[in-house]
């Protein structure tokens, strides 16, 4: 399962793109809120959650995906968010992917030192502070476990990574086709 963190502020493509790619491969995915049900994004879209995160029970094989946007800023307060994304840290079977200002989060949380990783221009600062190696150049990294993208314009490329890593590049590359993305 995905459990993909709304709180409010979050970057809409950076949550519905991912979302939407996934469950084209058949990839199970909870929208899952943070402060309530119904999560209003930076641009004011309200999106209704499957859950919250206060009922997320992770299990082998699943995946955090933390959009970025001011939603980053209610992520880091949410004790129960915290929790879970150093359940799934410690354990070699999850999966840990952010977007554009919540790969900061993760590596201020000291859980990218020493590998790869990229997010929002301006912000790699943060990234290398706490021991991570960005890499602005690409708009994906994955580097083990953790998948980290760039910005709103990389939710396509980012939302396919987390594919082909939950269904293989054989999937990847057919929902790739199926959306007509030429990326």
């Amino acid at each position: 399962m995905v459990y993909l963190l709304l709180a409010p502020g979050f970057e809409e493509s950076e949550a519905l793109v991912p979302a939407d790619l996934l469950r084209r491969a058949d990839v199970p995915v909870t929208l899952t809120g943070v402060g309530g049900d119904c999560v209003t994004g930076s641009h004011g879209v309200p999106v209704r959650a499957d859950t919250t995160v206060e009922q997320v029970a992770l299990r082998a094989g699943d995946m955090l995906v933390l959009p970025g946007g001011p939603g980053v800023v209610a992520l880091e307060r949410s004790d129960a968010v915290l929790s879970l994304i150093q359940q799934a840290a410690q354990r070699e079977d999850l999966w840990l992917a952010a977007i554009c200002a919540a790969p900061a989060l993760l590596a201020r949380m000291g859980l990218l030192h020493g590998r790869q990783a990229v997010c929002y221009p301006g912000m790699e600062g943060d990234l290398a502070a706490h021991g991570a190696t960005p890499r602005m150049e690409q708009s994906t990294v994955v580097d083990g476990k953790f998948i980290t993208g760039r910005a709103p314009g990389s939710a396509f490329d980012f939302g396919l990574a987390l594919v082909e890593a939950l269904a293989g590049p054989q999937a990847a590359r057919q929902v790739r086709a199926d959306i007509h993305y030429p990326g």
